[in-house]
């Protein structure tokens, strides 16, 4: 049986147009959910954003409209549209965009073993 929150395997989507703004909002859609991490999009109305906390999982943030301050260990970045940020687990880090945005959010759950 497939899981009713990931998107049809094995056909286009247009990832954007899975979230829509909500006054006052953050809005979040589940793409993929595993044991090893997941994917979400995300759209946050002006104003709204993310506070600063610590994950346990690498994530990578990849804009898909707007542009944002993605702090990371106390370092500024402004990431637009097109571009995507890697986040190590373990940092601090907060959201805030500037004006409506969305973003596609990669969590990875962390392990010591290396890939050959």
């Amino acid at each position: 049986m497939e899981n009713k929150t990931e998107l049809e395997k094995s056909k286009p989507h247009f990832i954007a147009g899975l979230v829509n703004y909500v006054l006052d909002s953050v809005v979040v859609k589940t793409i993929v959910k595993k044991l090893s991490g997941n994917i979400s999009v995300m759209a946050f109305d002006k104003g709204e954003g993310l506070t600063e906390k610590t994950s346990p999982f690498d994530s990578f943030a990849q804009v898909i409209e707007g542009d944002a301050e993605i702090v990371i260990d106390k370092v500024s970045n402004l990431v637009d549209s097109g571009q995507g940020i890697l986040i190590p687990s373990g940092s601090s880090n907060s959201i805030k965009p500037n004006g409506r945005f969305k973003m596609i959010l990669i969590n990875l759950k962390t392990t010591d073993k290396k890939l050959p």
